[in-house]
């Protein structure tokens, strides 16, 4: 079942094509990847995908919700949020404060709830501490807890977005460049850690990712795209076999996206 679909979007800054007439669908429960160099347009699909950038042409479906016009709140409340390439996290709150204060995005009590401290918020309140505490043990971050988030080694500040992200509940989760500034044996454990998390809370995941051996490692299905056009889409087999891909990305003896 499609989740997500981009129909011939496109997207336009002045004269420059930044997205230029792609379209391809993501199934529901399935980790999809984006690759391609920088200035190819990924980033930007991640935007238009959440509302930060309007498309100029096409359009864009979410569960079969055209998601154009709705500002990211809105793109967020259907079930859609996302890391982004450069850390944003609280950087003077705690590790376990940045997750809790996410987790407080889908609260149901009230004003009033709150201010009485009635039933309603306790039960409520419990639920959120104790969901902010399975996702830094997921996470492994147990052990830093009431660590600075601005402290954190940069891998850890990593694996703290994701958490972050994940607090919101969503349905789709994108993940941008998450293996960036991480060493082998941190994307490594990464790998296996997206494919636990997809499988735990029943997630999609799009991924745009520079390593190969990510990308090629957990994803189901793959876009390539080159200046804003989609070059191929297929498995990680057809990509890494695909002659445009080989000649444009992935050359002859390496393979690297640079």
């Amino acid at each position: 079942m499609k989740l997500l679909q981009l129909k011939n979007v496109t997207k336009q800054f002045g004269g420059l094509m930044a997205v230029d007439n792609v379209s391809f669908d993501v199934e529901r429960g399935s980790i999809f990847g984006l690759i391609g160099p920088n200035g190819a347009g990924k980033t930007t699909i991640f935007n238009l995908i959440t509302g930060i950038y309007k498309v100029t042409e096409g359009e864009i479906l979410f569960e079969g919700i055209e998601t154009n016009s709705m500002q990211p709140y809105r793109v967020a409340e259907l079930g859609i949020t996302r890391t982004f390439q450069n850390i944003r996290l609280f950087k003077k709150l705690t590790t376990y404060e940045n997750i809790l204060t996410a987790c407080h995005y889908n609260v149901r009590y009230g004003l009033v709830d709150a201010v009485l401290r009635n039933k309603r918020f306790k039960a409520e309140e419990k639920g959120l501490l104790a969901h902010a505490e399975e996702l830094m043990n997921i996470m492994g971050l147990e052990d830093r807890r009431d660590v600075i988030a601005g402290n954190l080694p940069y891998g850890l500040q990593r694996r703290l977005e994701i958490a972050r992200a994940l607090a919101l509940r969503p349905k789709l989760l994108l993940l941008d460049e998450p293996a960036a500034g991480m060493n082998p044996d941190e994307t490594a454990r990464l790998m296996t850690l997206i494919k636990e998390i997809r499988d735990r809370f029943n997630l999609t995941v799009l991924v745009i990712e520079h390593h190969m051996d990510l990308i090629m490692g957990v994803c189901e299905r793959i876009v390539v795209l080159n200046f804003g056009k989609k070059l191929a889409e297929g498995t990680a087999g057809e990509v890494q076999a695909n002659p445009k891909v080989i000649e444009a990305y992935l050359g002859e003896e390496e393979v690297v996206v640079c």
